[in-house]
């Protein structure tokens, strides 16, 4: 499993959980922060068609705020995995902190680096974020999500102090607090 979104200003985070099916060639999928856009897509195609199982899920800007962005990121999660179609034997987590699960598992610090596994659900989760925030930006027209992806950019920060915050902004993050 693995996250995107957790430094966002904006929108929710969004956790996937990913079995990789055997005998399938795992050796592309590698930390979605080092590919460009265009291959994290395509390799998402690629983990679809080779029939590996993946589940999504995403928490609100709302309950961030309400909660903080760790019990938010560790919700995803939780709900990701609940949502495969099949139960995992084994589950591999980036980070060091795991979410509680009925399932054996390992936190793994810099785990998108170090198994495919991790690597593709960096991938799953990215893809996933990147194509709502690209629909949340005709939502709300002028910020630029399609472009920064929520992420705290100078455009966006300028935006913010332009236009005020969205209610899908985080409230509680710097930056966005104080704004409105």
């Amino acid at each position: 499993m693995d996250e995107a979104g957790r430094g966002a200003l904006f929108g929710p985070v969004v956790a996937a959980a990913v079995i990789l099916e055997r005998g399938r060639d795992v050796s592309l999928y590698r930390d979605s922060k080092t590919l460009s856009e265009a291959q994290r897509e395509r390799l998402f195609e690629t983990l679809q068609a080779d029939g590996h199982a993946w589940a999504a899920a995403e928490v609100s800007a709302e309950e961030i705020d309400r909660t903080n962005i760790l019990r938010a990121s560790l919700r995803a999660m939780a709900l990701a995995v609940s949502r495969l179609p099949v139960p995992p034997q084994f589950v591999l987590i980036d980070g060091p902190v795991p979410p509680e699960l009925p399932f054996p598992l390992e936190a793994v610090v810099h785990g998108d680096a170090l198994s495919a596994s991790i690597a593709a659900a960096s991938i799953a989760a990215k893809v996933r974020r990147d194509g709502l925030m690209r629909s949340l930006d005709k939502v709300y027209p002028g910020y630029g999500l399609a472009k920064h992806k929520g992420y705290g950019t100078e455009s966006h920060l300028e935006a913010l102090r332009r236009l005020g915050p969205t209610p899908l902004h985080r409230r509680s993050f710097k930056g966005v607090e104080g704004v409105f």
